[in-house]
């Protein structure tokens, strides 16, 4: 590197003594392993004298060609051991700290808007001593990872708006791996929380709004007063599998398996593993197809099926569940379990365990804890759990958190085994795809368990037979006035000029006509009409 170079760099203040510790762990990363390093700093550290001898004299001949520089350049070495620059600077890293911890605190996460958010003062700059006067003020941004070294205050704290408190809260920070922490960072920082989606890809997010939607609305009219326990409010949970699917049938994996309890188990049977509607339909009517050999109530039954992905065929399988909410949690992680033994191959991403909860179930039934304390036992450890958590805000009737559990998420449970934890507004269908890919990804990578947890609602009662109204006025009150997710994203690509209303609109029909064909809407390899009973046993070989 040019002396010249050198001097600019320095003048910079990325060589300002509060970065000090972050630099030398920077420099001990790239001696370890250079491509571990961001390009910029591995191009800067490629061409210090003393490059590819040992590390000892490496070392010693780097900090004299620093130590002759900064004798060189005696102004730019000045400025940088400025006190108040560098009191400003720290208080600047420990602004971007705050944000990592308590952002998600002040996320837009409640669809409704009924969330009292109490205001966090070490996320006012003001609490770290910086004024508006200093908005226009270059800082180094430390490890931030926006893609610039230095930014100007004003614009560093829109950023971190942007990235921690937008359609999604990340908790992470309690987590003790700094690799771990340095990845999430990497990957929502990056983007500053907001990935960028084809036109394409945003069409589909609609359309399978539209089947969740669309589906419910059929039922509701076509059984009138039936016990359904509707997804509406919560539509997103059905984008969010397929999502989780398809990202994960390009993963490599060959077998997901899935738990959850009635909360818009029908939506997830129909749109997402394959069950033919007439099925369904026949089993609203009282018809009962004696080969499946139980008489169980609809929002229990069980199904498997192959569903085709851009990586291959995905066995699914969804286990039976009782009505003790949460006991298939035990239930999904030992089929995985056996799977994988099975296999052979008990670190592979070839069988993914989903586990769906809801915000009352996941904090009230200790099974939840039991599962989690095993999660990471080496005789039942399965590499991870994507946990998602249907948070209608509201469980049963009650939906003060002050009346229904000690902590402020429901998702608190996943911090005894430091899970990252995702909170996402689900009426931000964008949001809920990019947070479910980085939920897998985090998921292989590191052979964890990580939550999603969907902020949404529940626009009907308990069931369909309950008036809600009674017990949550408020909340039902700001429902009735608020649009579907469906309408809402509609709207959004309209602005876009993705797709038009009369697109949308289409889209309303076309799957009200393939209701009414009794066929699957899924897209699925061929199979007998009997796959349901095997859905504890090997993927099927495809028929035809």
């Amino acid at each position: 590197m040019q002396n010249g170079a050198m001097k600019a760099w320095l003048d910079s203040s990325y060589l300002s003594g509060a970065n000090q510790s972050w630099i030398e762990q920077l420099y001990e990363d790239f001696l370890t392993d250079p491509d571990s390093v961001d390009a910029n700093w591995r191009s800067m550290f490629q061409q210090l004298p003393g490059t590819g001898v040992k590390p000892d004299q490496f070392h010693s001949k780097t900090r004299d060609y620093f130590r002759r520089l900064a004798k060189d350049a005696s102004r730019y070495s000045s400025a940088i051991s400025d006190p108040d620059t560098n009191a400003k600077q720290v208080k600047v890293l420990q602004l971007i700290n705050a944000y990592r911890f308590r952002g998600h605190q002040h996320a837009n996460l409640d669809p409704l808007g009924l969330w009292k958010q109490d205001r966090v003062a070490d996320l006012d700059p003001a609490y770290h001593d910086l004024t508006e006067a200093d908005f226009q003020e270059s800082f180094n941004v430390g490890s931030f990872a926006i893609g610039k070294d230095t930014m100007k205050l004003g614009d560093l704290i829109d950023a971190l708006k942007q990235t921690y408190c937008g359609s999604i809260g990340a908790e992470y920070m309690h987590i003790t791996s700094t690799e771990e922490k340095r990845w999430i960072q990497q990957r929502i920082e990056s983007v500053a929380g907001h990935a960028t989606f084809s036109a394409d890809e945003k069409k589909r997010f609609l359309n399978e709004l539209t089947a969740a939607e669309g589906l419910e609305r059929y039922l509701g009219a076509k059984f009138p007063g039936a016990k359904r326990f509707s997804l509406e409010g919560g539509d997103a949970l059905v984008p969010m599998l397929k999502e989780l699917i398809r990202h994960a049938g390009k993963s490599g994996t060959r077998e997901v398996v899935l738990g959850m309890a009635h909360r818009g188990r029908l939506n997830v049977l129909v749109n997402v593993l394959g069950k033919k509607p007439q099925d369904l339909f026949d089993e609203f009517a009282g018809k009962h197809k004696e080969h499946l050999g139980t008489g169980d109530v609809k929002y229990h039954m069980g199904f498997s099926s192959d569903i085709e992905t851009e990586g291959g065929l995905v066995h699914l399988a969804l286990a039976f569940n009782p009505s003790h909410l949460e006991i298939v949690s035990p239930v999904v992680i030992g089929s995985v379990r056996a799977r994988l033994d099975r296999l052979d191959e008990p670190s592979s991403n070839k069988v993914l365990p989903i586990t769906i909860h809801g915000d009352a179930a996941v904090t009230g039934q200790g099974v939840v804890q039991e599962t989690l304390n095993m999660s990471k036992a080496r005789g039942y450890e399965v590499g991870g759990t994507v946990r998602i958590v249907i948070n209608n805000q509201v469980g049963f009737t009650t939906s003060n958190p002050l009346d229904a559990r000690s902590t402020p998420y429901c998702t608190d449970i996943g911090k005894m085994v430091q899970a990252p934890i995702f909170h996402v507004n689900a009426d931000d269908p964008e949001a809920v795809a990019f947070v479910t890919r980085l939920a897998l990804d985090f998921r292989n990578t590191f052979k964890r368990d990580v939550f999603i947890d969907l902020f949404c609602y529940r626009r009907h009662g308990h069931n369909e037979a309950d008036e809600p109204s009674a017990t949550q006025p408020l909340m039902y009150q700001k429902i009735k006035k608020h649009p579907t997710p469906r309408k809402i994203y509609a709207d959004k690509l309209e602005s876009e000029k993705v797709a038009t209303l009369e697109d949308a609109t289409e889209m309303v029909n076309l799957y009200r006509d393939a209701l009414d064909a009794g066929e699957c809407v899924v897209k699925r390899a061929a199979s007998d009409e009997h796959a349901l009973l095997y859905l504890v046993a090997v993927p099927q070989p495809r028929v035809g």
